[in-house]
């Protein structure tokens, strides 16, 4: 029950053994020059101008961050053990390159927003903003279907919110005030700073012969969460995606901690704000029941959402099920533009009756899944966030319409795995 992943499953051995090569240093140096190719080609190809603004500044904090890394790396030849080359120098890079290829962008685009440049914002910003505006002024971040028809052909998909409804309290501050530090992002920032920072905390609060080895592997997680491409430029162009993702980490982290209460309110408030947590809800909830503690962790898990949903239901219910249930299934007034080249949607638009299968492969995971938690649910916080990964992963790649961005989510969730195996309290142990 306690087993660590990295002990039982040969890939998670393969995956340490690259990770803590030359103090992981190798592999820092690896995902910073890699990162800043990437940024350096977003910069000069890419379609979406905000993605190319960030692009041109992320470039060079990815390029910064390489060169300190080879220079730990180096340092570390020279002299092993130097401070230059441990864990708190690579903490300091990764905390320079989030702030360099994140903060800095969502700030610099931010600004230039509230200048009037209208191409320094993703659309699911103006759409969170819009939604926190008529919750302010309505008690709900929804249009109804005839509000949305009403809307000119160009300006009816910005009129849908594909969200639950505590998303639109990100959008509250700019209905207050016009300033560039009410822009959502820069909100989104301050709320996954502060969840990952508390996951980092709960991962820490045991002491061991682990303890070396689930730092480093806590660092890891961190790095998955900010400074990969994947989640650096989400949250620079757009970012609603990543509280909530840092929320479902600090969810498994207090799990790992043996804290199931808090880890149920932990995902609850991710699921009121997007369908995206609800998976790893009902994960952690059957996790939890293996501890003797499915209802403290489903009161929040499960509690939260829904008392998120009863105010926006009882303003305008009809407004509700077309913005959360018709649009995100492809019957709204519009359909969504998610639509990268995975599985899914390559099967939805190839194939006769494409979307039909592509549903029934949904499905049939779904039901893998299900089966797998009742037959043997997960022990560990680990375990539950593997079965999240590759769960996600797996729903990703076979919906018709979704997005590459969305990729954050099993990639974090399944580099965060060996921090939790290695911080997991035993269960006999008092939380």
């Amino acid at each position: 029950m306690t087993a660590d992943a990295d002990r039982t499953i040969p890939a998670a051995r393969r995956w340490q053994a690259v990770d803590t090569a030359g103090g992981g240093l190798p592999l820092d140096l690896g995902l910073y020059a890699v990162s800043a190719v990437f940024a350096a080609v977003t910069a000069a190809t890419s379609t979406l101008l905000p993605h190319r603004a960030w692009g041109t500044l992320a470039t060079i904090g990815y390029a910064l961050a390489a060169l300190a890394a080879a220079g730990q790396l180096l340092a570390r030849r020279r002299r092993p053990g130097t401070p230059l080359s441990g864990l708190r120098a690579r903490w300091a890079v990764t905390g320079f390159a989030w702030a360099t290829t994140a903060l800095l962008p969502v700030v610099a685009q931010s600004i230039q927003r509230t200048g009037g440049r209208t191409d320094r914002a993703q659309e699911e910003v103006v759409v969170v903003e819009h939604a926190g505006a008529r919750l302010a002024e309505h008690g709900t971040p929804y249009l109804g279907h005839d509000a949305i028809a009403a809307l000119p052909p160009g300006e009816q998909l910005l009129g849908y919110t594909p969200y639950q409804p505590g998303m639109a309290l990100f959008g509250l501050p700019r209905a207050a005030a016009d300033a560039w530090w009410t822009d959502a992002r820069v909100w989104f920032a301050l709320v996954t700073a502060l969840a990952l920072a508390a996951a980092v905390l709960a991962l820490r609060t045991t002491a061991g012969p682990a303890a070396p080895r689930r730092d480093a592997a806590v660092l890891r997680a961190v790095q998955a969460a900010t400074v990969l491409p994947v989640c650096a430029l989400t949250l620079a162009t757009g970012g609603d995606d990543l509280p909530v993702l840092a929320l479902c980490l600090l969810a498994l982290a207090l799990a790992a901690a043996g804290r199931p209460g808090r880890a149920g309110l932990a995902v609850g408030a991710a699921g009121a704000l997007k369908l995206f947590a609800w998976p790893v809800a009902v994960v952690l909830v059957c996790w939890a029941l293996t501890r003797r503690a499915g209802l403290r962790t489903a009161l929040g898990a499960l509690g939260l959402p829904v008392l998120a949903l009863l105010p926006v239901l009882l303003v305008d219910r009809d407004a509700l099920v077309e913005n959360v249930l018709r649009f995100p299934l492809g019957h709204g007034l519009v359909t969504s533009p998610a639509q990268s080249p995975f599985p899914g949607h390559l099967i939805a638009t190839a194939l006769p009756a494409g979307r039909l299968i592509a549903a029934a492969l949904l499905v049939a995971v779904a039901v893998a899944i299900a089966v797998r938690l009742l037959r043997r649910p997960p022990r560990t916080a680990a375990a539950t966030a593997l079965i999240c990964g590759y769960g996600l992963l797996a729903a990703i790649l076979l919906m018709p319409s979704t997005r590459f961005g969305y990729l954050l989510y099993p990639l974090a969730l399944l580099v965060t795995a060996p921090a939790l195996a290695l911080a997991e309290r035993r269960p006999d142990v008092a939380p």
